[in-house]
C-alpha cells in the first residue's frame, strides 16, 4: 500500500503528521509528488481557526507544485501533460457547468461538488486534498500549468502570489503604459503587484509599508518600484500627493491584511475617475471614517478581488521562466513538512528574531 505523509490540521493551531493511503488513479485524475507548497495569509488564518465553518480534520496547502507521478489517459489528454512533467496547481476545483464556470469566472464557483485544495476535509474521498503532503491526488476538474524543471521548486511555487499581482494590479484595473500605481502593503502579493505593474508599463509605482518592512521596501525598489513610503513616519496620502504633484494615482491596490485603514487611504489616494482594487482581507474589522461621497463625487471605481484566473497563472509562470526579475529574492525560507506550524508562525511574524517574505514547505 502506497502512503503519503501529510500534516493534518485537527483543531485551531494543531497540526499532526499522519500517513494516508494513496488512492488508485483512474482515467481522469493524477497523482502529484509535491516538491514545494507555498503559504500565505490564508494559511495562518486557517491555522488560527479564522474559518470556523470549515470542517476538520483537513490537509492545508493551496499552492502546491510538483511532479506528475501517475496520470490517467483522459487527464493526460485534457491537461496536455504526462508522467514526469512538473505542474503548478490552481487551488479551485470548480464544477465546470455553472454560470460562473461557463463565463470564465470559475474562482467564484460555489456549486455542489466544487471544492478547493487546502480546505477540503479528509472525509471527502480520497482525503488527499492539500499541499502539506508528500503526495496529493489531482481531481478530474483540477487546473494545472506546466512549469520548467530548470527553476528551483521553492522559486517556481511563487507562481501563486505573482499571478495574484498580475490580476489585481493590472488585469482588473486595466493598468497600462504611463499609469501611476499605488500598492498598499509590501508582502508577497504587494511585491508581486510591483512586478506586474512594471510589466504593464506603469510610469510610477509607489509601495507603502512600516518601519519593520525596510527589507521588503528595498526589494520593491529592485522589482521596479519608483517610490517607497514608510507609513510609520507620515501620512501616505500626503506622500502620494507630493510624489505626483497633486495629481494622485490612477490605480490603488490594497493588499494589506487586517488593517481597514488602508481602504480609506486607497480611496483618498486615487484621482477622480481612478480605480481602487481591494484585495487585502480585513477579517471582521470594519472600515471606519469612510466618506462614501468621495466615491460618488469623484466617480471612483471600486473592485473587490477574490482569487486568480487561468490567464493570470499562465502569465505568472511565463514571467518566472523568463528570468527578467530576481524573483528568488522574494523567497526567504524553506521549511520541512514536519515543521509546518513553525513555517506558518514564521510567515505570520510570530517567530522572534526572524522575518519572512515567502516561505515554502518542502515535503
Amino acid at each position: 500500500m502506497a502512503i503519503s505523509r501529510a500534516m493534518v490540521q485537527t483543531a485551531p493551531r494543531k497540526l499532526e503528521l499522519r500517513e494516508l493511503e494513496i488512492p488508485e488513479i483512474g482515467r481522469d485524475d493524477a497523482l502529484l509528488r509535491v516538491e514545494a507548497c507555498g503559504i500565505c495569509g490564508t494559511d495562518y488564518e486557517l491555522y488560527d481557526g479564522a474559518f470556523p465553518s470549515l470542517k476538520l480534520p483537513l490537509i492545508p496547502g493551496h499552492e502546491p507544485i510538483g511532479i506528475i507521478e501517475r496520470i490517467g489517459p483522459d487527464a493526460e489528454r485534457r491537461w496536455g501533460v504526462r508522467e514526469g512533467d512538473r505542474v503548478a496547481v490552481e487551488p479551485k476545483v470548480a464544477c465546470g457547468a455553472c454560470r460562473y464556470c461557463l463565463s470564465g469566472s470559475h474562482r467564484l464557483c460555489s456549486a455542489p461538488g466544487s471544492t478547493s485544495y487546502g480546505i477540503t476535509p479528509l472525509e471527502k474521498p480520497p482525503a488527499l486534498w492539500g499541499g502539506y503532503a508528500t503526495h496529493t491526488r489531482l481531481a478530474p476538474r483540477s487546473v494545472v500549468h506546466k512549469v520548467s524543471t530548470r527553476i528551483a521548486a521553492p522559486i517556481a511555487v511563487l507562481f501563486n502570489p505573482l499571478a495574484a499581482g498580475i490580476r489585481w494590479a493590472v488585469q482588473m484595473p486595466g493598468t497600462s503604459i504611463g499609469d501611476k500605481v499605488l500598492i498598499l502593503g509590501p508582502g508577497q502579493r504587494g511585491l508581486a503587484s510591483v512586478i506586474a505593474a512594471r510589466e504593464a508599463g506603469a510610469s510610477m509605482i509607489a509601495v507603502t509599508g512600516l518601519a519593520r518592512d525596510r527589507a521588503k521596501l528595498a526589494l520593491a525598489r529592485e522589482f521596479g518600484a519608483t517610490h517607497t513610503i514608510d507609513v510609520s513616519h507620515g501620512d501616505p496620502v500626503a506622500a502620494v500627493r507630493d510624489i505626483t504633484g497633486g495629481e494622485l494615482v490612477d490605480v490603488a491596490v490594497d493588499v494589506a491584511s487586517f488593517d481597514p485603514g488602508t481602504v480609506v487611504q486607497a480611496i483618498e489616494a486615487v484621482r477622480p475617475g481612478g480605480t481602487v482594487v481591494l484585495a487585502g482581507a480585513k477579517g471582521s474589522n470594519p472600515v471606519k471614517e469612510l466618506l462614501s461621497d468621495q466615491i460618488v463625487n469623484r466617480e471612483l471605481r471600486i473592485l473587490g478581488a477574490r482569487g486568480v484566473d487561468y490567464s493570470s497563472y499562465a502569465l505568472a509562470v511565463s514571467v518566472i521562466e523568463s528570468g527578467r526579475y530576481p524573483i528568488e529574492k522574494m523567497h526567504t525560507h524553506d521549511v520541512p513538512l514536519e515543521r509546518a506550524a513553525y513555517a506558518i508562525d514564521l510567515l505570520a511574524g510570530r517567530v522572534t528574531g526572524e522575518s519572512a517574505i515567502h516561505v515554502a514547505i518542502i515535503p
